[in-house]
């Protein structure tokens, strides 16, 4: 049995310029594995979620996610802020 390629997606929200997330990265294969190996250099948090992966990657690069999305968004960015306040909590010491 053949494996499907991987998939990934990246979102990028500037609070005070976005109204919502936009799709900055999307693609399979080695696309995906290079969008994740990108993410971990920079240590951006990782969620896996191969469905909401297959919506964000049907839309256009630099679209902002559609409402429907939001609520999915939200939970990825609960998940990403719960790190972050682990991780500050953790090491004080470093800004993040």
């Amino acid at each position: 049995m053949q494996r499907k390629p991987k998939k990934a997606a990246a979102l990028r929200y500037e609070h005070n310029k976005d109204s919502a997330p936009k799709v900055v990265a999307k693609g399979s294969g080695k696309v995906a594995e290079r969008i994740i190996e990108i993410a971990k250099e920079y240590n951006i948090p990782l969620k896996e979620d191969k469905q909401i992966v297959e919506v964000l990657a049907s839309l256009d690069l630099y679209q902002e996610i559609p409402p429907a999305l939001y609520r999915a968004v939200a939970e990825i960015l609960a998940f990403v802020y719960r790190l972050n306040t682990r991780y500050r909590n953790e090491y004080p010491q470093k800004n993040i």
